[in-house]
């Protein structure tokens, strides 16, 4: 069976456990980071030398990296579906997850930690309002690229898909005053849709 480590309230875990989810496949969770630590354990980072979560086990096969977790499954169990087989369609995707991990996820962040993590007296209101200046700006950037889209890559749910739609639920749950974003907004309804999507996304963002 496949094992997971990871605690559900990472964006990076959840992208992986959605990959799970819409794959159906039966696999073990055991949360690891934060307060249930696990993650800087010898045995972890014997596994997983970073001591980041998520980390993957496939019957031996040792992967870590939230998104290349996803293409690997999605490669290996849903080629041509979530997979894309066409190079360009893939592409497509492999760039909208990339710049999740390179651009949204560091723009957010700090809004995140400082609204959702952070004791009001200890916020830092300066750095979440220019963390969440950026992320409206970045978001517009991906509600364009939605306009006459159902989808990160074009017509059919994919991997992409997969890999953004755990940060924009962190982002449209957020407590804090949002730009509108109405192909976003109706990409991220439509996913809510799926029973995958509604068990993992869950409220409220921790």
């Amino acid at each position: 069976m496949l094992k997971l480590w990871g605690r559900l309230n990472s964006i990076n875990v959840q992208k992986a456990v959605l990959a799970l989810e819409e794959l159906g496949l039966p696999y073990e969770r055991t949360d690891a980071g934060l307060q249930f630590g696990i993650n800087k354990s010898p045995e972890y980072l014997a596994m997983n030398p970073n001591g980041l979560v998520p980390t993957l086990d496939d019957d031996g096969f040792i992967l870590w990296e939230s998104n290349v977790i996803v293409r690997y499954l999605c490669a290996k169990y849903a080629a041509g579906t979530l997979w894309p087989e066409d190079l360009k369609i893939r592409a497509d995707a492999d760039r909208w997850m990339d710049w999740q991990t390179a651009t949204l996820s560091g723009a957010m962040g700090p809004g995140f930690s400082g609204l959702v993590r952070t004791a009001p007296e200890k916020r830092n209101a300066e750095a979440i309002a220019a963390s969440i200046a950026k992320t409206t700006t970045l978001v517009a950037m991906l509600d364009a690229h939605l306009a006459g889209r159902d989808y990160i890559a074009g017509s059919t749910y994919t991997m992409g898909d997969i890999v953004l739609a755990p940060i924009m639920h962190r982002w449209f749950n957020m407590p804090c005053e949002r730009a509108a974003a109405p192909h976003a907004e109706r990409w991220y309804a439509t996913l809510m849709k799926r029973p995958a999507c509604a068990r993992v996304l869950t409220l409220p963002i921790t």
